[in-house]
């Protein structure tokens, strides 16, 4: 077991697996911060506006979400022609998961009373200062958990972009799989993958519970 240890954990490896794990952490902090500005934009539109800007909103998130991520990656990936192909990547987890936010923010908004309108108009706000002023901050109060746990969900749906050869944290441990030929050693590198997804969303959901824990004090 030490020598297989040794043999996987070259020093060209671990930095080989560490700029993979960079890679994904870049990405999901990335694409989940877009996301939560345009999922919000897009719960806005069709919470509040119910024409044709709210139709098209509705119809952008129960088409993401009810359609394969992988199908999203390998679009953006090989039917677009501008940029890298890591940023073609994080197109797609972005705009696949900003869906996902959109639903989670609009259930935040429907929390939010009706009378809280009526208050802000009666002080002569505009429905923009109303929602940026009043509404959103209540609404993102009220979602913290959930937006946490879909950044969990993020750092892993990233590991679906090996299959276009991006060099995240999946994708790298496959390259260094193909170095080594005994069973040993390849269950080694998937016992490295999988640990270190463990340590970021495990160390996330401890925040998750944490969150949770103060707010249910505070009440």
């Amino acid at each position: 077991m030490l020598e297989v240890f040794q043999n996987v954990f070259t020093p060209s490896n671990v930095e080989f697996l560490a700029k993979g794990m960079a890679l994904t952490l870049v990405l999901s902090v990335s694409v989940v911060l877009i996301s939560i500005l345009f999922g919000t934009i897009l719960a806005l539109l069709r919470t509040y506006e119910k024409r044709v800007l709210g139709k098209l909103a509705g119809f952008y998130i129960e088409m993401f979400r009810n359609t394969p991520l992988l199908l999203w990656i390998l679009v953006c990936c090989f039917m677009i022609p501008y940029g890298t192909i890591v940023i073609r990547g994080g197109l797609a987890l972005t705009l696949y998961t900003s869906a996902v936010i959109a639903e989670i923010v609009r259930g935040g908004l429907n929390s939010v009373a009706e009378g809280q309108f009526e208050a802000a108009k009666s002080q002569g706000f505009t429905l923009i200062q109303t929602l940026i002023l009043i509404v959103l901050p209540q609404c993102f109060k009220s979602i913290i958990p959930s937006l946490l746990s879909q950044v969990i969900t993020t750092v892993k749906d990233t590991s679906f972009l090996q299959v276009v050869a991006i060099p995240e944290y999946t994708r790298s441990g496959f390259v260094v799989m193909g170095r080594y030929t005994t069973t040993p050693e390849v269950f080694m590198i998937f016992a490295v993958l999988a640990v270190g997804y463990f340590v970021i969303c495990f160390s996330l959901s401890c925040v998750v519970r944490g969150y949770q824990k103060r707010t249910e004090i505070v009440r």
